[in-house]
Protein backbone atom coordinates (compact mmCIF):
# COMPACT_ATOMS: atom_id res chain seq x y z
CA UNK A 1 0.00 0.00 0.00
CA UNK A 2 1.20 3.84 -0.62
CA UNK A 3 1.83 6.10 2.20
CA UNK A 4 -1.54 7.41 3.36
CA UNK A 5 -2.61 10.96 2.27
CA UNK A 6 -1.90 13.38 5.03
CA UNK A 7 -5.86 14.37 4.99
CA UNK A 8 -8.90 12.65 3.84
CA UNK A 9 -9.02 13.36 -0.65
CA UNK A 10 -12.39 15.27 -1.03
CA UNK A 11 -14.70 13.87 -3.92
CA UNK A 12 -14.70 17.81 -5.07
CA UNK A 13 -12.78 20.07 -4.07
CA UNK A 14 -14.56 23.48 -4.36
CA UNK A 15 -11.71 25.70 -1.91
CA UNK A 16 -9.09 24.77 -4.59
CA UNK A 17 -11.13 25.74 -7.25
CA UNK A 18 -12.23 29.07 -5.90
CA UNK A 19 -8.55 29.86 -4.99
CA UNK A 20 -7.97 29.96 -8.61
CA UNK A 21 -10.73 32.41 -9.62
CA UNK A 22 -10.85 34.27 -6.64
CA UNK A 23 -10.17 37.63 -7.91
CA UNK A 24 -13.04 37.43 -10.48
CA UNK A 25 -15.50 35.71 -7.78
CA UNK A 26 -14.57 38.28 -4.96
CA UNK A 27 -15.14 41.70 -7.70
CA UNK A 28 -18.68 39.71 -9.03
CA UNK A 29 -19.81 39.52 -5.30
CA UNK A 30 -18.47 43.14 -4.43
CA UNK A 31 -20.41 44.43 -7.76
CA UNK A 32 -23.90 43.07 -6.33
CA UNK A 33 -22.94 44.38 -2.51
CA UNK A 34 -22.61 47.67 -3.68
CA UNK A 35 -25.50 47.51 -6.33
CA UNK A 36 -28.02 46.18 -3.40
CA UNK A 37 -30.18 44.91 -6.64
CA UNK A 38 -30.11 41.72 -4.60
CA UNK A 39 -32.97 39.81 -6.34
CA UNK A 40 -33.56 40.12 -9.93
CA UNK A 41 -30.43 42.45 -10.58
CA UNK A 42 -27.99 43.06 -12.73
CA UNK A 43 -25.95 39.71 -12.18
CA UNK A 44 -28.78 37.40 -12.89
CA UNK A 45 -29.70 38.74 -16.59
CA UNK A 46 -25.88 38.88 -17.41
CA UNK A 47 -26.02 35.36 -16.27
CA UNK A 48 -29.54 34.25 -18.10
CA UNK A 49 -28.08 35.60 -21.48
CA UNK A 50 -24.74 34.46 -21.04
CA UNK A 51 -25.91 30.70 -20.32
CA UNK A 52 -28.43 30.85 -23.14
CA UNK A 53 -25.66 31.94 -25.56
CA UNK A 54 -23.24 28.93 -23.63
CA UNK A 55 -26.29 26.36 -24.33
CA UNK A 56 -27.75 27.47 -27.56
CA UNK A 57 -31.32 27.72 -26.34
CA UNK A 58 -33.84 30.85 -26.79
CA UNK A 59 -34.95 30.35 -23.15
CA UNK A 60 -33.19 30.25 -20.10
CA UNK A 61 -35.47 30.99 -16.51
CA UNK A 62 -33.04 31.02 -13.29
CA UNK A 63 -34.69 29.57 -10.32
CA UNK A 64 -33.96 28.49 -7.03
CA UNK A 65 -32.57 24.69 -7.39
CA UNK A 66 -32.90 22.47 -9.53
CA UNK A 67 -35.65 20.38 -7.72
CA UNK A 68 -38.29 23.24 -8.17
CA UNK A 69 -36.82 23.62 -11.76
CA UNK A 70 -38.51 20.09 -11.68
CA UNK A 71 -41.84 20.95 -10.32
CA UNK A 72 -42.23 23.96 -11.93
CA UNK A 73 -41.36 22.32 -15.60
CA UNK A 74 -44.58 19.86 -14.88
CA UNK A 75 -46.99 22.61 -13.13
CA UNK A 76 -46.32 24.44 -17.02
CA UNK A 77 -47.19 21.25 -19.06
CA UNK A 78 -50.62 21.08 -16.78
CA UNK A 79 -50.67 17.77 -16.06
CA UNK A 80 -53.39 16.37 -14.05
CA UNK A 81 -53.46 13.99 -11.04
CA UNK A 82 -52.71 10.91 -11.73
CA UNK A 83 -50.93 11.53 -14.86
CA UNK A 84 -48.58 9.04 -15.31
CA UNK A 85 -44.40 10.29 -16.12
CA UNK A 86 -41.75 7.59 -17.02
CA UNK A 87 -38.68 8.06 -14.68
CA UNK A 88 -35.57 5.79 -13.96
CA UNK A 89 -35.28 3.83 -10.93
CA UNK A 90 -31.50 4.37 -10.83
CA UNK A 91 -31.11 8.24 -9.89
CA UNK A 92 -31.83 10.87 -7.24
CA UNK A 93 -34.86 11.03 -5.35
CA UNK A 94 -35.77 15.01 -6.50
CA UNK A 95 -36.82 13.28 -10.01
CA UNK A 96 -39.58 11.36 -8.64
CA UNK A 97 -40.20 13.76 -5.80
CA UNK A 98 -42.28 16.71 -7.88
CA UNK A 99 -43.95 13.95 -9.46
CA UNK A 100 -45.26 12.39 -6.14
CA UNK A 101 -45.69 16.26 -4.88
CA UNK A 102 -47.92 17.49 -7.93
CA UNK A 103 -49.80 14.21 -7.35
CA UNK A 104 -49.01 12.82 -10.68
CA UNK A 105 -47.39 9.11 -10.94
CA UNK A 106 -44.12 8.50 -11.29
CA UNK A 107 -43.36 5.07 -12.87
CA UNK A 108 -40.28 4.10 -12.38
CA UNK A 109 -38.37 2.31 -14.98
CA UNK A 110 -35.15 0.46 -15.15
CA UNK A 111 -31.94 1.71 -16.86
CA UNK A 112 -29.17 0.76 -19.45
CA UNK A 113 -26.57 -1.60 -17.88
CA UNK A 114 -23.70 0.77 -19.17
CA UNK A 115 -24.42 3.76 -19.26
CA UNK A 116 -27.30 3.76 -16.21
CA UNK A 117 -29.13 5.93 -18.21
CA UNK A 118 -32.95 5.06 -19.59
CA UNK A 119 -33.34 4.43 -23.09
CA UNK A 120 -36.50 4.33 -25.86
CA UNK A 121 -36.63 0.49 -25.77
CA UNK A 122 -37.15 0.51 -21.80
CA UNK A 123 -39.09 3.82 -22.02
CA UNK A 124 -41.49 2.11 -24.81
CA UNK A 125 -42.44 -0.97 -23.04
CA UNK A 126 -43.96 1.61 -19.98
CA UNK A 127 -46.34 3.63 -21.83
CA UNK A 128 -50.15 3.39 -21.05
CA UNK A 129 -52.70 5.43 -21.96
CA UNK A 130 -52.24 7.50 -19.00
CA UNK A 131 -48.52 8.19 -19.74
CA UNK A 132 -47.76 12.05 -20.37
CA UNK A 133 -44.34 13.08 -20.14
CA UNK A 134 -40.48 11.25 -19.81
CA UNK A 135 -38.19 12.70 -17.68
CA UNK A 136 -34.89 11.09 -18.90
CA UNK A 137 -32.04 11.77 -16.36
CA UNK A 138 -28.33 12.63 -17.85
CA UNK A 139 -26.74 10.66 -14.88
CA UNK A 140 -23.28 11.30 -13.90
CA UNK A 141 -22.85 13.20 -16.62
CA UNK A 142 -23.36 12.05 -20.20
CA UNK A 143 -26.62 12.16 -22.23
CA UNK A 144 -29.56 9.54 -23.01
CA UNK A 145 -29.81 8.87 -26.20
CA UNK A 146 -31.95 12.02 -27.00
CA UNK A 147 -32.95 11.23 -30.73
CA UNK A 148 -34.34 7.92 -29.98
CA UNK A 149 -36.22 9.14 -27.07
CA UNK A 150 -37.68 12.21 -28.78
CA UNK A 151 -38.95 10.32 -31.39
CA UNK A 152 -40.94 7.91 -28.95
CA UNK A 153 -41.86 10.86 -27.33
CA UNK A 154 -43.32 12.59 -30.65
CA UNK A 155 -45.00 8.85 -31.59
CA UNK A 156 -46.56 8.80 -28.16
CA UNK A 157 -47.44 12.36 -28.03
CA UNK A 158 -45.54 13.11 -24.62
CA UNK A 159 -43.88 16.10 -22.86
CA UNK A 160 -40.07 15.21 -22.52
CA UNK A 161 -38.52 17.37 -19.57
CA UNK A 162 -34.50 16.67 -19.38
CA UNK A 163 -33.09 16.09 -15.67
CA UNK A 164 -29.73 17.58 -16.45
CA UNK A 165 -28.45 18.38 -13.22
CA UNK A 166 -24.99 16.18 -13.59
CA UNK A 167 -24.51 17.35 -17.08
CA UNK A 168 -24.43 20.43 -18.17
CA UNK A 169 -21.68 21.37 -20.74
CA UNK A 170 -22.55 17.85 -22.52
CA UNK A 171 -23.38 17.64 -25.94
CA UNK A 172 -25.13 15.61 -27.59
CA UNK A 173 -24.59 14.31 -31.65
CA UNK A 174 -27.48 13.98 -33.54
CA UNK A 175 -27.58 11.35 -36.85
CA UNK A 176 -27.55 13.87 -38.92
CA UNK A 177 -24.21 15.31 -37.63
CA UNK A 178 -26.10 18.45 -35.61
CA UNK A 179 -25.08 19.01 -32.16
CA UNK A 180 -26.85 20.34 -29.12
CA UNK A 181 -26.76 20.65 -25.40
CA UNK A 182 -28.23 18.17 -22.99
CA UNK A 183 -31.28 20.14 -21.39
CA UNK A 184 -31.80 21.93 -24.78
CA UNK A 185 -33.16 18.66 -26.33
CA UNK A 186 -36.65 17.79 -25.13
CA UNK A 187 -39.64 20.32 -24.49
CA UNK A 188 -37.92 21.70 -21.44
CA UNK A 189 -34.60 20.92 -19.67
CA UNK A 190 -33.59 21.12 -16.06
CA UNK A 191 -30.14 21.96 -13.99
CA UNK A 192 -29.29 22.47 -10.37
CA UNK A 193 -26.46 24.76 -9.57
CA UNK A 194 -25.81 23.16 -5.96
CA UNK A 195 -21.78 23.64 -5.27
CA UNK A 196 -21.01 20.59 -6.10
CA UNK A 197 -22.20 20.28 -9.69
CA UNK A 198 -20.00 20.87 -12.38
CA UNK A 199 -21.73 24.44 -12.60
CA UNK A 200 -22.24 25.33 -9.11
CA UNK A 201 -23.05 28.43 -6.90
CA UNK A 202 -22.32 28.98 -3.51
CA UNK A 203 -25.60 28.31 -2.24
CA UNK A 204 -28.65 27.09 -4.02
CA UNK A 205 -29.80 27.73 -7.17
CA UNK A 206 -31.25 26.15 -10.33
CA UNK A 207 -32.76 27.05 -13.89
CA UNK A 208 -34.80 25.79 -16.54
CA UNK A 209 -34.20 25.52 -20.15
CA UNK A 210 -36.66 25.83 -23.21
CA UNK A 211 -37.02 26.61 -26.95
CA UNK A 212 -40.61 27.03 -26.80
CA UNK A 213 -41.75 30.66 -26.48
CA UNK A 214 -45.19 29.67 -25.19
CA UNK A 215 -43.92 27.11 -22.95
CA UNK A 216 -41.20 29.78 -21.92
CA UNK A 217 -43.58 32.25 -20.47
CA UNK A 218 -45.38 29.63 -18.57
CA UNK A 219 -42.54 29.17 -16.85
CA UNK A 220 -41.31 32.36 -16.00
CA UNK A 221 -45.11 33.39 -14.45
CA UNK A 222 -45.02 29.89 -12.55
CA UNK A 223 -41.69 30.36 -10.84
CA UNK A 224 -42.85 33.79 -9.96
CA UNK A 225 -46.53 33.48 -8.26
CA UNK A 226 -47.86 32.62 -11.11
CA UNK A 227 -47.84 36.16 -12.36
CA UNK A 228 -47.97 37.52 -15.41
CA UNK A 229 -47.75 41.28 -14.61
CA UNK A 230 -46.85 42.54 -11.15
CA UNK A 231 -50.05 42.01 -8.89
CA UNK A 232 -52.02 39.58 -11.24
CA UNK A 233 -52.07 36.39 -11.06
CA UNK A 234 -53.64 34.19 -13.98
CA UNK A 235 -51.87 30.52 -12.13
CA UNK A 236 -51.24 29.30 -9.02
CA UNK A 237 -47.10 29.25 -9.22
CA UNK A 238 -44.06 29.35 -6.60
CA UNK A 239 -41.23 31.67 -5.42
CA UNK A 240 -38.76 30.29 -6.96
CA UNK A 241 -35.50 32.68 -7.75
CA UNK A 242 -32.08 32.77 -8.07
CA UNK A 243 -30.36 35.78 -6.32
CA UNK A 244 -28.30 38.18 -7.80
CA UNK A 245 -25.43 36.99 -5.64
CA UNK A 246 -25.27 33.69 -6.85
CA UNK A 247 -25.70 34.50 -10.21
CA UNK A 248 -22.86 36.57 -10.12
CA UNK A 249 -20.79 33.82 -9.19
CA UNK A 250 -22.64 31.86 -11.35
CA UNK A 251 -21.59 33.78 -14.76
CA UNK A 252 -18.14 33.73 -13.51
CA UNK A 253 -17.68 30.39 -13.42
CA UNK A 254 -19.70 29.74 -16.86
CA UNK A 255 -16.74 31.06 -18.29
CA UNK A 256 -14.42 28.53 -17.38
CA UNK A 257 -16.75 25.54 -17.01
CA UNK A 258 -15.19 23.95 -20.29
CA UNK A 259 -11.85 23.92 -19.19
CA UNK A 260 -13.81 22.10 -15.67
CA UNK A 261 -15.32 19.49 -18.09
CA UNK A 262 -11.53 19.20 -19.77
CA UNK A 263 -10.10 18.34 -16.12
CA UNK A 264 -12.81 15.64 -15.49
CA UNK A 265 -12.33 14.01 -18.30
CA UNK A 266 -8.58 14.13 -17.84
CA UNK A 267 -9.16 12.45 -14.97
CA UNK A 268 -11.40 9.99 -15.60
CA UNK A 269 -9.14 8.98 -18.73
CA UNK A 270 -6.28 8.52 -16.13
CA UNK A 271 -8.66 6.04 -13.89
CA UNK A 272 -9.40 4.86 -17.41
CA UNK A 273 -5.86 3.06 -18.06
CA UNK A 274 -5.04 2.68 -14.66
CA UNK A 275 -7.77 0.45 -13.85
CA UNK A 276 -8.12 -1.06 -17.20
CA UNK A 277 -6.98 -4.75 -16.10
CA UNK A 278 -8.56 -5.21 -12.74
CA UNK A 279 -11.06 -7.91 -13.52
CA UNK A 280 -13.03 -7.17 -10.65
CA UNK A 281 -13.92 -3.23 -11.24
CA UNK A 282 -15.80 -2.12 -14.55
CA UNK A 283 -14.76 1.20 -16.04
CA UNK A 284 -17.58 3.84 -17.01
CA UNK A 285 -18.79 2.74 -20.39
CA UNK A 286 -19.23 6.07 -22.62
CA UNK A 287 -22.46 6.87 -24.86
CA UNK A 288 -21.44 6.99 -28.81
CA UNK A 289 -22.99 9.80 -29.39
CA UNK A 290 -22.40 11.97 -26.47
CA UNK A 291 -19.67 13.73 -24.47
CA UNK A 292 -19.09 12.78 -21.01
CA UNK A 293 -18.43 15.76 -18.64
CA UNK A 294 -18.33 13.19 -15.40
CA UNK A 295 -20.22 14.83 -12.60
CA UNK A 296 -19.23 11.27 -11.29
CA UNK A 297 -16.79 8.69 -12.30
CA UNK A 298 -18.65 5.81 -10.97
CA UNK A 299 -16.91 2.16 -11.35
CA UNK A 300 -18.74 -1.17 -10.80
CA UNK A 301 -17.18 -3.09 -8.16
CA UNK A 302 -17.65 -6.65 -8.97
CA UNK A 303 -18.09 -10.06 -6.54
CA UNK A 304 -18.91 -8.25 -3.79
CA UNK A 305 -15.89 -6.83 -2.81
CA UNK A 306 -17.41 -2.96 -2.88
CA UNK A 307 -18.20 -2.49 1.00
CA UNK A 308 -14.26 -3.91 1.43
CA UNK A 309 -12.64 -1.31 -1.29
CA UNK A 310 -14.67 1.57 0.63
CA UNK A 311 -13.35 0.95 3.59
CA UNK A 312 -9.75 0.09 2.58
CA UNK A 313 -10.30 3.20 0.61
CA UNK A 314 -11.80 5.25 3.86
CA UNK A 315 -8.64 3.67 5.84
CA UNK A 316 -6.02 4.84 2.93
CA UNK A 317 -8.12 8.68 3.08
CA UNK A 318 -9.57 9.01 -0.07
CA UNK A 319 -13.50 9.27 -0.14
CA UNK A 320 -15.56 6.82 -1.59
CA UNK A 321 -19.37 7.50 -2.60
CA UNK A 322 -22.37 5.03 -3.47
CA UNK A 323 -24.69 6.96 -5.45
CA UNK A 324 -27.04 5.16 -4.91
CA UNK A 325 -27.38 2.56 -2.74
CA UNK A 326 -31.43 1.94 -3.05
CA UNK A 327 -33.92 1.91 -5.63
CA UNK A 328 -36.71 4.44 -6.10
CA UNK A 329 -39.41 1.73 -5.93
CA UNK A 330 -37.85 0.32 -2.63
CA UNK A 331 -37.89 3.73 -1.02
CA UNK A 332 -40.40 3.91 2.03
CA UNK A 333 -42.48 7.34 0.36
CA UNK A 334 -42.59 5.71 -3.14
CA UNK A 335 -43.36 1.75 -2.59
CA UNK A 336 -46.86 2.34 -2.79
CA UNK A 337 -46.21 3.59 -6.70
CA UNK A 338 -44.41 0.52 -7.50
CA UNK A 339 -46.81 -2.80 -8.59
CA UNK A 340 -44.37 -5.02 -10.16
CA UNK A 341 -41.28 -6.85 -9.29
CA UNK A 342 -37.35 -5.98 -9.24
CA UNK A 343 -35.85 -4.29 -11.81
CA UNK A 344 -32.23 -6.04 -12.41
CA UNK A 345 -30.45 -4.09 -13.98
CA UNK A 346 -31.12 -0.78 -11.07
CA UNK A 347 -30.83 -3.70 -8.46
CA UNK A 348 -26.99 -4.40 -9.69
CA UNK A 349 -26.18 -1.22 -10.07
CA UNK A 350 -27.55 -0.46 -6.34
CA UNK A 351 -25.25 -3.31 -4.98
CA UNK A 352 -22.10 -2.50 -7.34
CA UNK A 353 -21.49 0.90 -7.76
CA UNK A 354 -18.91 3.57 -6.41
CA UNK A 355 -17.68 6.77 -7.33
CA UNK A 356 -14.24 8.03 -7.04
CA UNK A 357 -13.37 11.93 -6.17
CA UNK A 358 -13.63 14.13 -9.85
CA UNK A 359 -13.13 17.40 -10.02
CA UNK A 360 -10.93 20.18 -11.49
CA UNK A 361 -8.38 20.65 -9.45
CA UNK A 362 -7.39 16.62 -9.28
CA UNK A 363 -3.35 16.75 -9.84
CA UNK A 364 -1.21 13.82 -11.04
CA UNK A 365 -0.09 13.08 -7.48
CA UNK A 366 -3.70 12.61 -6.12
CA UNK A 367 -4.85 11.25 -8.70
CA UNK A 368 -1.37 8.65 -8.87
CA UNK A 369 -2.25 7.76 -5.50
CA UNK A 370 -5.80 7.10 -5.39
CA UNK A 371 -5.01 4.53 -8.41
CA UNK A 372 -2.61 2.89 -6.64
CA UNK A 373 -4.69 2.60 -3.51
CA UNK A 374 -7.24 0.63 -5.24
CA UNK A 375 -5.07 -1.40 -6.86
CA UNK A 376 -3.12 -2.27 -3.66
CA UNK A 377 -6.71 -3.84 -2.80
CA UNK A 378 -6.96 -5.91 -5.62
CA UNK A 379 -3.34 -7.11 -5.41
CA UNK A 380 -3.89 -7.90 -1.83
Amino acid sequence: MTVKAKTMLPMVDLKGQYRKIKSEIDASIQECLDSAAFINGAHVKSFQKNLEFYLNVKHVIPCANGTDALQIAMMALALQVDDEVIVPAFTYVATAEVIALLKLKPIMVDVDPKTFNITAEIIEKAITPRTKAIVPVHLFGQSCDMEAIMAVAEKHNLYVIEDNAQAIGADYNFSNGQKAKTGTIGHIGCTSFFPSKNLGCYGDGGAIMTNDDDLAAKLRMMANHGQSRQYYHDSIGVNSRLDSIQAGILDVKLRHLDEYSAARQQAAAYYDAAFAQIEGLETPARQHNSTHVFHQYTLKVKNGQRAALRTYLTEGGVSAMIYYPMPLYKQTAYAHYWQGGELPVTEELCDEVMSLPIHTEMTEETLAYITETVKSFFDK
